[in-house]
C-alpha cells in the first residue's frame, strides 16, 4: 500500500468508525451470532494473491459487525466500561502510524518521556504523592504478576540471582479475599508461589477484607513454617466494587514487612474525584498500585497504570541490560524496558496524553459523576420497588440486583435469575452479566459507558421490570 492509497483509505475507515459511534445505539447491543458463524464466512486458506482494500474495507461491515457486542452503545451495563474516547482512538492511531518501539530511550526519546509526564500528570489527578512513580504496562493481569514478581524478589533478598524459589527454605505466601479479581490467583501462580500457598482471606458483611482475619492467617503461617510474602488488596472490587481497608490492612502488613499491592483497575479512576478518595485511605503505605484508564476513565485498550514506591527495586528485579540496547546517556534517562516483562513497548502513553488534553480534569470528572449519579437514581428506584434488592452497597457505578419473587428460593431463585438475565440480554435492548454472590446468582449493572445518559438508565429499568414479567 501506498502513501496515498493510505490516505485515501484511512480516510474512509475513519469515516466508518465514526459512523459507526454516530449510529452504534441502533445496534442490538449484544452479538446474536452462534459458534462458527464468523470463522465459517472466513476462507480456511490465506489468499495467494492480494486482494482490493476495498474489499476488505466491505468485510468489516459483512463479517465483522454482526460478530460484534457493542461496549460503546449506550445501553451495554456489562462487565466495566471500557471507554474508547474518539481522541484516544486518534492517539493510537499516531502510535501505530508512527510505528516506532521503546527499547531504550534512545530509540524513541519522545516516547519515554511522554510516558514519563503523563503517567505523572495521572498520580496528580489521583491525589498520590509524589513518592510514587508511573509506568504504562499492557493490562492490570500484568501488573499484578509484576507486582507478585517483585514481592518475591525483596522477600527472598533477590532469589533469581540464586537459586530462585526452588532454593528457599520456606514456603512464600500471598493473602488475598475470594473478591480479589482471577488476575490475582493467575499472578500468584505465574509467579511460582503455588496454589497451596495462596490464602483466601475471609471478607466482612460489605465484601471487604477482614483485616483481623488476616492477621490471624499471617500468624498461623509463621508458626507452620511458612513465609508472609504479600497481601493483594483491592479496592473496587469486580462484583461489587468493595473496598478492603487499606488503612487497617497497612498496619498489619508493615508490623511484619510484607509487601502490599492495591489493585485498583476500574475503580481507581475514580479518585480523580476528591470527595472519592476516602474509600483508599491508606493508599500511601502500598508499596504498587494498579489503576486501568481503558476502563471507567476513556482511554482505547490497553493502557494500564503501575505505580511504585521503589522503582529501583522494580529495575534490579525487570532489568536487562544487552550490550546492543545500551547507551551513553543511560544513566540520565529511564529506560523503560527495566520497569516492566516485554523488551520492546507502544507509545501508549498518547492514548493517554491525548484524552487528558481533549477532556480536562474537569471534564473527565463530569462524566464519573453524572455515571455514578445514574448508578444512585437507579439503586434507590430498584430499592423502592417490591419483589427486587440491591445486594451490596453502591459505593460508585456498579450494581448487583436481584428479582426475588415471594416463595422462590434456592435452585429456583437461581434459575429465575439468569433467565431473565438472558431475556435481556437476547432482547437486544441492553447488555447485563450475571454473577455469583455469596453462593447463589444475581445480575451486575455497570454504568459507565461513554454515551449512557439517565434516558437509558430509565430504559433499562422499563425493561428489568418487564422481562421478569414474562
Amino acid at each position: 500500500m501506498t502513501p496515498e492509497e493510505f490516505r485515501r483509505y484511512g480516510h474512509e475507515l475513519i469515516d466508518w468508525i465514526a459512523d459507526y459511534r454516530t449510529n452504534v445505539a441502533t445496534h442490538p447491543v449484544m452479538s446474536r451470532v452462534q459458534p462458527g458463524d464468523i470463522k465459517k464466512q472466513l476462507p480456511a486458506e490465506p489468499p495467494r494473491q492480494g486482494e482490493h482494500f476495498a474489499d476488505v474495507l466491505a468485510d468489516l461491515d459483512r463479517i465483522v459487525m454482526p460478530g460484534l457486542s457493542h461496549w460503546q452503545h449506550p445501553s451495554f451495563f456489562g462487565y466495566f466500561p471500557s471507554n474508547g474516547e474518539l481522541a484516544s482512538v486518534l492517539g493510537d492511531l499516531a502510535s501505530t502510524g508512527l510505528g516506532v518501539l521503546g527499547l531504550a530511550w534512545q530509540s524513541s526519546p519522545a516516547l519515554t518521556e511522554v510516558e514519563e509526564v503523563v503517567t505523572d500528570w495521572m498520580r496528580q489527578m489521583l491525589g498520590l504523592s509524589p513518592a510514587w512513580s508511573g509506568v504504562i504496562q499492557d493490562t492490570a493481569s500484568t501488573s499484578t504478576l509484576v507486582a507478585l514478581l517483585s514481592a518475591r524478589e525483596r522477600t527472598t533478598n533477590y532469589s533469581l540471582g540464586r537459586g530462585g524459589l526452588q532454593s528457599e527454605p520456606k514456603p512464600l505466601v500471598v493473602y488475598a479475599t475470594a473478591h480479589a479479581h482471577s488476575s490475582v490467583e493467575k499472578a500468584a501462580l505465574l509467579a511460582g508461589f503455588g496454589r497451596d500457598n495462596i490464602r483466601v482471606i475471609p471478607h466482612d458483611r460489605n465484601f471487604a477484607m477482614d483485616a483481623m482475619a488476616l492477621w490471624r492467617a499471617i500468624d498461623s503461617d509463621i508458626e507452620l513454617g511458612r513465609t508472609p510474602c504479600a497481601v493483594v488488596c483491592t479496592t473496587g472490587t469486580t462484583t461489587t466494587t468493595a473496598y478492603d481497608p487499606l488503612w487497617e490492612i497497612a498496619r498489619v502488613v508493615e508490623r511484619y514487612g510484607l509487601w502490599m499491592h492495591v489493585d485498583a483497575a476500574m475503580a481507581g479512576s475514580a479518585m480523580i474525584l476528591p470527595e472519592r478518595r476516602s474509600l483508599w485511605n491508606g493508599i500511601e503505605s502500598a508499596d504498587s498500585l494498579v489503576v486501568n484508564p481503558h476502563k471507567w476513565l476513556g482511554v482505547a485498550f490497553d493502557a494500564s497504570l503501575y505505580y511504585v514506591r521503589d522503582p529501583q527495586h522494580l529495575i534490579r528485579v525487570m532489568s536487562t541490560n544487552p550490550s546492543y540496547l545500551r547507551s551513553a546517556v543511560d544513566e540520565q534517562v529511564k529506560n523503560f524496558r527495566d520497569w516492566g516483562l516485554p523488551l520492546g513497548r507502544r507509545f501508549r502513553a498518547l492514548k493517554l496524553w491525548f484524552v487528558i488534553r481533549e477532556q480536562g480534569v474537569e471534564g473527565l470528572q463530569a462524566r464519573l459523576r453524572r455515571d455514578i449519579d445514574n448508578a444512585e437514581w437507579l439503586a434507590d428506584e430498584i430499592c423502592n420497588t417490591p419483589g427486587w434488592t440491591v445486594l451490596a452497597h453502591v459505593t460508585l457505578q456498579t450494581l448487583c440486583v436481584r428479582h426475588e419473587p415471594a416463595g422462590l428460593t434456592g435452585d429456583a431463585l437461581d434459575a429465575h435469575t439468569l433467565a431473565w438475565c438472558d431475556r435481556v440480554n437476547r432482547s437486544g435492548a441492553a447488555y447485563l452479566t450475571p454473577a455469583i454472590l455469596d453462593g447463589r446468582w444475581m445480575v451486575r449493572i455497570s454504568i459507565g459507558a461513554l454515551t449512557t445518559e439517565r434516558e437509558h438508565v430509565e430504559n433499562l429499568w422499563a425493561t428489568l421490570q418487564a422481562a421478569v414479567s414474562k
